[in-house]
């Protein structure tokens, strides 16, 4: 009997198939070894829960910066040239020369203004009014594509403003209703500056999925903001759109060059640099407390196989004695452990990936559970829960999840392959 067992035991190579099945009946639950399957099965739930978890938040974060990326990009320009010294009123032929430099989308002419924003009914709101040439508005693929009521044709020679959707539901307003812009800097009178008050007709409503942008942004005709503003025959800035917004750096020179005038030049991420650097910290941070959910999942496989190879003390006297290895004691429990770390990461990332595809409709069924809004727009920016997994990122989940995993399953191992027979059969 002990050659028939010898010659698996140490005949076979690492992981054979007798050290495998011998790892297999050790998973499964009996009767007497219940608390040992508990744990493991729980083990099993922290890492696959661990995982998901972690490949949800980061998709969630990624979506969530890359949606506000390409919103605030797609509104704002890469770029933004103000000029120094001497007023902007050669705004049309400085942007023409812009628009000419390798690797520039377009130039826009630009006015900005705050403004105090009255409906026919409701509360005033805060409002920001950015005048622009039609042609302009309609190169801004963001507004021009999410024209919810009303049209841009003939945003020139009209004397119409285009507002967001939610500042026309907060307002009261649709589609040829008057709105009122009261801006505090009005006409010069003996008694001071007195505002200045004018009403616009709403010629298009526009949605770009922003509620920043989608409540508090008017977009006014050039040279009605012009009048409106005391800027008559000038620009404020020119907003510069680029192909590559990572390449701003290399475009500043030819572009200050193309100018043919004394401009200061500002890019998307310093203007940004506060929020974004915000965002890749609380990115970095979840990452780091998320995982621990991993590691008490991986301590979970460790007191679980100390308590099997506690158990298992006489299993393990008595193939040592029957010619089986360290190594190859070893190796069982190793495979034992591990197949619950490579099991449960593996349901986790399905989990994750099932989750990430609909993280939408889950966040809507809770919210319709709770009777609340959950991701609120008003506060997170953005109309609906966006997720965007990165392969890079999620392979790094599993690649850590598996690490601690094995390393879990190291200790244990060890111990079991360092039992003395003897001793084991004496307490037994």
């Amino acid at each position: 009997m002990n050659d028939v067992a010898a010659k698996p035991a140490g005949g076979a190579g690492p992981f054979s198939v007798f050290e495998r099945m011998v790892a297999w009946r050790y998973l499964r639950s009996r009767r007497k070894e219940t608390v040992i399957s508990v744990i493991a099965s729980i083990s099993f739930a922290g890492i696959m829960l661990g995982v998901a978890t972690l490949i949800v938040v980061m998709a969630v974060m990624n979506g969530f910066r890359a949606e506000l990326l390409s919103r605030i990009l797609g509104i704002n320009g890469h770029i933004v040239a103000q000029p120094i010294d001497t007023p902007l009123d050669d705004y049309a032929a400085v942007a023409g020369r812009i628009n000419g430099v390798a690797g520039v989308k377009y130039a826009i002419p630009l006015i900005d203004g705050q403004v105090l924003a009255q409906g026919e009914v409701g509360p005033g709101t805060g409002a920001l009014v950015r005048g622009m040439r039609g042609d302009d508005l309609a190169k801004i693929s963001l507004v021009a594509n999410n024209i919810r009521q009303g049209s841009l044709v003939g945003f020139d020679t009209g004397e119409g403003v285009a507002i967001g959707q939610r500042m026309a539901d907060n307002m009261g307003l649709a589609l040829g209703d008057l709105i009122t812009l009261v801006s505090p800097e009005g006409d010069i009178t003996p008694i001071g500056t007195t505002p200045r008050v004018k009403t616009y007709p709403v010629t298009a409503i526009f949605e770009v999925g922003m509620s920043e942008y989608d409540s508090s942004i008017v977009f006014m005709p050039l040279a009605e903001a012009q009048l409106y503003f005391n800027l008559e025959n000038r620009a404020q800035t020119i907003e510069i759109f680029v192909e590559n917004p990572d390449a701003v750096d290399s475009l500043k020179p030819a572009v200050e060059a193309a100018a043919q005038r004394p401009v200061f030049l500002s890019d998307w991420r310093q203007r940004n640099q506060t929020f974004f650097s915000a965002l890749q910290v609380e990115r970095n941070v979840m990452f780091m407390i998320l995982t621990l959910i991993v590691l008490v999942a991986a301590l979970n496989i460790i007191s679980g196989l100390i308590m099997l190879v506690k158990d298992k003390g006489r299993d393990i006297a008595i193939l040592r004695t029957m010619g089986a290895t360290r190594g190859a004691v070893m190796r069982i429990f190793l495979m034992t452990g591990a197949a619950i770390g490579v099991t449960g990461t593996l349901a986790g990332v399905i989990l994750g990936i099932v989750i990430c595809l609909n993280v939408e409709s889950i966040r809507q069924f809770f919210s319709w559970i709770s009777g609340t809004v959950l991701f609120n727009p008003e506060l997170y920016f953005l109309s609906k829960l966006p997720a965007k997994m990165d392969p890079g990122e999620t392979l790094s989940v599993v690649l850590m999840a598996l690490a601690l995993s094995f390393l879990a399953t190291l200790f244990p191992a060890w111990r079991a392959a360092r039992l003395d027979p003897v001793e084991a059969l004496r307490y037994e």
